[in-house]
């Protein structure tokens, strides 16, 4: 049984999250994945916190997660001879993703433009924080960003938390791990249509764009409404958010009065279905002072466990808000095999977030661990560029490459 992406070559001209995890996707998913890293200090990833250390051997958790069956080259790409290499992998490849400042790879005769030339089929994605279609740049493009800014300026940040508090950030590095996902989705669409036109292209993913598309509700509700998204106001429904419970919190939602009605007969509260405070979602929001001790009242006299249980058997979809030690111990996370493990030579064996979805005529993900620096770097100039032994000897004596230890 062969895996989607069986046959492509990719090109990984990566570093910190987003375009690895997108390679790491398509890795996942079959092809094969040649990043490409500085020599010396290869990924910067490979530099962050939080270290796995075993027998002294120190490697970094996030560069572990995100760049899972690759092979690693390490390449001195100011150097002409390391240009050289470049060139002639990208000739071979049928995807290159990077997520460099933008024009750093141009300036080096590496980009889009002088690639396409070299490989007309190829497929280049380019991640970056403000975008990089000749065209489309807009005033920004040249600016460098983190998922942060990227999470700020598209709105998301302004609409998380509470009214009483400062804007706030959600989760580490959505904003990477969501534009990786979105540029994999582009190269395949890109490959899509190679297939029908013989013909490679660019494929343009920005940080700011992929967050304002996420946030597409605060743009609906402005544009239809007039309204802005404010932090922690609910103004067309209630009850919507976390709520405690004896042992922690649970998370429920009723967007809608059937479910409304549902969840006051599991309280045993029908008189508030048509009480004029809480018969619409509009009445709830304003009302929410008055309801929320209701609700928490209730909800306050059961564990987790039996909150989830009678409301979603009512039907009235909830969980339980989970700690991470709570999502190791699911039995669905476990049985959907979302925490894959990923044994390391030198460290061990680490439970890992799969990547999804499945697919029932797929094998299973493969799980090779995440590359030593420059671990393939002689084997990938010796069988796929034809580069002898003493040619590769060489170039490591000057420093153009960098071999395994």
């Amino acid at each position: 049984m062969e895996r989607p992406l069986d046959g492509i070559r990719v090109i990984g001209m990566e570093q910190y999250m987003a375009a690895p995890y997108c390679t790491m996707l398509l890795g996942d998913q079959g092809a094969e994945v040649i990043k490409i890293e500085r020599t010396g200090r290869g990924d910067a990833r490979r530099s962050i916190p939080p270290f796995v250390e075993r027998g002294g051997v120190r490697k970094a958790g996030g560069f572990m997660s995100y760049n899972r069956n690759k092979k690693s080259v390490a390449v001195d790409l100011s150097h002409p001879k390391g240009q050289e290499i470049y060139r002639a992998l990208a000739a071979t490849a049928d995807v290159v993703a990077e997520n460099s400042r933008p024009g750093a790879m141009d300036k080096l005769g590496l980009g889009w433009p002088q690639l396409r030339d070299v490989n007309p089929r190829l497929v280049y994605a380019a991640i970056s924080g403000f975008g990089r279609m000749p065209g489309r740049e807009g005033p920004y493009g040249r600016r460098p960003a983190f998922d942060i800014v990227a999470e700020a300026m598209s709105g998301i940040m302004n609409a998380v938390g509470f009214a009483d508090k400062p804007p706030s950030w959600t989760i580490y590095g959505m904003a990477d791990i969501y534009s990786g996902m979105v540029t994999a989705w582009g190269i395949m669409l890109a490959l899509f249509v190679r297939e029908r036109t013989g013909r490679g292209q660019l494929v343009d993913s920005a940080l700011f764009d992929n967050m304002l598309a996420l946030n597409e509700r605060m743009v609906t509700l402005y544009s239809v409404a007039g309204q802005p998204t404010n932090r922690g106001e609910l103004r067309v429904m209630y009850p919507r958010g976390a709520f405690l419970c004896s042992d922690g919190y649970v998370a429920l939602n009723a967007p809608d009065d059937t479910t409304w009605k549902r969840l006051c007969a599991a309280m045993g509260r029908e008189d508030l279905v048509d009480d004029e405070r809480s018969r619409d979602g509009p009445s709830r929001a304003a009302n929410a002072a008055f309801l929320d001790p209701i609700i928490e009242g209730w909800l306050g006299g059961l564990t987790r466990t039996e909150a989830t249980d009678r409301l979603n058997a009512a039907g009235v979809p909830t969980g339980p808000v989970y700690t991470a030690e709570d999502v190791f111990a699911d039995p669905q996370v476990a049985a959907r095999g979302m925490l894959m493990p990923v044994t390391d030579p030198q460290l061990g064996a680490h439970r890992f977030a799969r990547t999804v979805p499945l697919m029932s005529e797929a094998p299973d993900l493969p799980a090779e661990p995440a590359p030593d620096l420059g671990q393939h770097t002689e084997a990938v100039l010796h069988d796929l560029l034809g580069y002898d032994g003493a040619a590769i000897r060489a170039l490591a004596e000057e420093k153009v490459i960098q071999l395994a230890k």
